[in-house]
């Protein structure tokens, strides 16, 4: 028995083993090493998009007023186990596709089991639903149509001109799963929740045709969706105090410019707050502009495989800007710094 490298360097102790294959053509390792099956369910779980997930509870919360606790906690650990259901869900329903289409992915290439990514997803959405009722029951009220949402999306709506919406509405109720489950109301984070939405949805629109690239019209549609969100979230960045909290003062109410004046002295940190929404949005736009850009002028696999990266991590920014916008301004820098690190671990394990 010779004892040859596998083409990623593991020791092949099978009889006449083929010798290592060169540079730009090693295929994903199918070795049974603990170390490798680790780097699979990276790869079918799509790990570094993990860190698009926190800022939606989190956005939600602030756009009740409330600070975030241990209910909050509670739905971003829901928010995680759901959206990685979805991930496992997405690669089992589409195993006999990515085996034509991307070969290299866990299932087709066989390095984990169909039957091991149903049950991953099966075992998250469970947990993902526990969590949520442990945040309580307008949570869980949340959580549970987010999560047939998730399900219906992977198993029927995906192929059809529904599944952009689902996804978008998915993405909505993520971070309405955070309002409620901090505040138990949801109807102050609507509007961040449909803004956020339809980010999503252009960016799934674009990620529709991403394996065999198409028309130039959806990544245009998406650039022009981010210059409209750009302009809207920027508008409302500025106004009053935040909910719930109002000045304490024993003096009757003010009028006309005095009641201005009045207003800013009370409130140093407003101005703040419309600078880093501006500046938050403005990096929002700067994420996905010149991929969007690129990917109309060439709807290459390539290219809009790239836009649809620069489309996830862009989330992140658009989170922090809807926080900063409800005036969470410590929270809003804490989502944004998850920016550099989705960014970072990318490089790794693709998003897409």
């Amino acid at each position: 028995m010779t004892l040859r490298e596998s083409p990623c360097g593991c020791p092949d102790e099978t009889p006449n083993a083929a010798p290592r294959a060169t540079a730009g053509d090693t295929p994903p390792c199918a070795c049974p090493g603990r170390s490798h099956r680790g780097r699979a369910w990276a790869e079918l779980l799509r790990l570094p998009a993990l860190f698009s997930v926190p800022g939606d509870a989190l956005a939600g919360t602030a756009a009740t007023g409330a600070c975030p606790n241990t209910r909050t906690l509670l739905a971003i650990a829901s928010s995680l186990c759901l959206y990685e259901a979805g991930m496992a869900l997405n690669d089992w329903a589409d195993r006999d596709v990515d085996a034509v289409e991307r070969p290299h992915r866990p299932l087709p290439s066989g390095r984990i089991r169909p039957a091991a990514a149903l049950t991953a997803a099966c075992a998250l959405t469970g947990a993902g639903l526990a969590l949520a009722a442990g945040a309580g029951r307008p949570a869980l009220t949340v959580a549970a149509p987010l999560a047939a949402t998730v399900w219906a999306y992977d198993l029927g709506l995906k192929h059809t001109p529904a599944g952009p919406v689902a996804m978008g509405t998915a993405r909505g109720l993520d971070l309405l799963l955070g309002a409620a489950a901090t505040s138990g109301s949801t109807r102050p984070a609507l509007p961040s929740a449909a803004l956020l939405g339809t980010h999503t949805l252009a960016v799934t629109t674009v990620s529709r045709q991403e394996a065999q690239g198409g028309s130039p019209v959806p990544p245009l549609a998406a650039l022009a969706t981010t210059a409209l969100l750009t302009r809207l979230v920027t508008r409302r960045s500025s106004g009053g105090p935040p909910r719930g909290r109002r000045p304490a003062t024993g003096h009757r109410p003010a009028t006309g410019h005095r009641q201005a004046g009045l207003r800013a002295d009370r409130f140093p940190g407003q101005d703040s707050g419309a600078l880093l929404t501006t500046a938050l949005t403005a990096a929002y736009a700067a994420t996905t502009a010149r991929p969007y850009f690129h990917a109309t002028l060439n709807p290459s696999p390539p290219l809009t495989q790239r836009a649809v990266g620069a489309g996830i991590r862009a989330t992140i920014p658009l989170q922090a800007a809807l926080t900063a916008r409800s005036r969470g301004t410590a929270t809003a820098l804490l989502i944004a710094a998850l920016a550099p690190l989705g960014a970072r671990f990318a490089k790794k394990v693709s998003v897409t």
